[in-house]
């Protein structure tokens, strides 16, 4: 496939062989995946494999959905709208924030780039903006005059849960004149033939997204915050960016393909955006990675780089970039290779996120099982 052809969305699965993926490695992770549907506690998972643009495994098992929550999942999707319009001439990520979105420039923050939010080193890490307000762009555009700096910017890297992703939001706005929503859906959704989607009615949630269910209880003593906040359709259907794409395995999977070979981006892009830019110990307490183990950022995307105890699969090459969700869902690609994948679930834990030796390893292991098809 050249970089000049958009890349195929058919939900055809191929051949394993056809693409040079191991028929044999494919079948033991499709495998592994299933057996925590069948015999384990996930009460569904979705997964997708692809190369060259094709799809090689399509497959959801227990009470799933056409589409899921991708959480964090997401933000790759996120992400790719930032970097078409940097390929398009119409940002830089070495603006200053306030250059594109003047109500942000207060408290200090006229000195944050665009490049310190898309790598977590803004120090704005935990910038409020909960619902109702964030469905009222005046109001959003009021909070951002608020925040406050918690630290200089470039200086720690801590993971900005909501904060990047709402100005991420405004800045293509203000660039493109469509709303993030629009911008993903008429720029790279609809042009990839992909159904992915940002602010979906409730009515639409209800017919197409798998909802979230509790793994370990009957849900009633959930954590209102964390992946549980996005249980209320209210706020998936006000968009939020960081967590509320909603999408299929296979668009997420060929999302990836077409970062590699659609000529909606161009190559030096995808390389700058997805090469580390950051690499370090995250701040902040272990729910979030902080003081655990070290993460290399790109922009607005965790990076393989040369850091396989980081959040990308260890059997990856450097090159490999995705972003995990919680609480048992990841999609990735390796650019060496040419795989991307995607699963995703829609069971959660009471607390949101499992940090049990076996929540954690499970994610790990289907990644590297992933990441070695080839």
């Amino acid at each position: 496939m050249t970089g000049s052809e958009v890349v195929p969305s058919s939900r055809e699965v191929v051949a394993a062989e056809e693409v040079g993926v191991d028929p044999y490695r494919l079948d033991v992770l499709l495998r592994r995946i299933r057996l925590e549907v069948e015999h384990g506690a996930l009460p569904s998972a979705q997964v997708a494999v692809a190369r060259n643009g094709r799809l090689v495994a399509n497959e959801t098992w227990g009470a799933g959905a056409p589409r899921y929550l991708l959480q964090s999942v997401g933000r790759t999707i996120v992400a790719s709208a930032i970097w078409k319009l940097v390929g398009d001439g119409k940002l830089d990520v070495a603006e200053h924030v306030a250059d594109i979105i003047p109500e942000f420039g207060s408290n200090g923050k006229e000195v944050v780039t665009l490049a310190h939010m898309l790598t977590h080193t803004a120090g704005l890490a935990f910038a409020p903006l909960g619902f109702p307000k964030m469905t009222d762009r005046d109001a959003r555009l009021a909070a951002f005059a608020k925040w406050r700096l918690d630290g200089t910017p470039g200086e720690v890297l801590q993971y900005h849960l909501t904060s990047t992703a709402w100005i991420i939001a405004e800045v293509v706005e203000r660039r493109s004149g469509l709303c993030l929503a629009d911008y993903l859906r008429r720029e790279i959704a609809e042009p990839l033939g992909l159904d992915f989607a940002l602010g979906l009615t409730e009515e639409e949630q209800i017919a197409t997204v798998a909802p979230m269910v509790c793994t370990d209880g009957d849900g009633s003593d959930v954590d209102p915050w964390g992946p549980w906040f996005f249980r209320d359709r209210r706020v998936v259907a006000a968009g939020e960016p960081a967590h509320s794409v909603c999408a299929g395995a296979a668009d997420v999977a060929l999302h990836y393909q077409a970062l590699l070979h659609s000529p909606l981006w161009s190559r030096e892009i995808i390389a700058e955006a997805t090469r580390p830019q950051v690499t370090a110990v995250p701040a902040g307490d272990k729910l979030y990675g902080g003081g655990v183990k070290p993460a290399s950022v790109g922009l607005f995307v965790n990076v393989r780089g040369d850091n396989p105890d980081g959040w990308m699969p260890a059997t990856g090459s450097p090159a490999t970039f995705g972003h995990a969700g919680s609480a048992y869902q990841i999609g990735f690609c390796d650019p060496e290779s040419g795989v991307s994948f995607c699963v995703l679930s829609n069971g959660y834990p009471q607390t949101g996120y499992d940090l049990t030796p076996r929540g954690s390893s499970m994610l790990i292991n289907w990644s590297n099982l992933a990441a070695d098809l080839t």
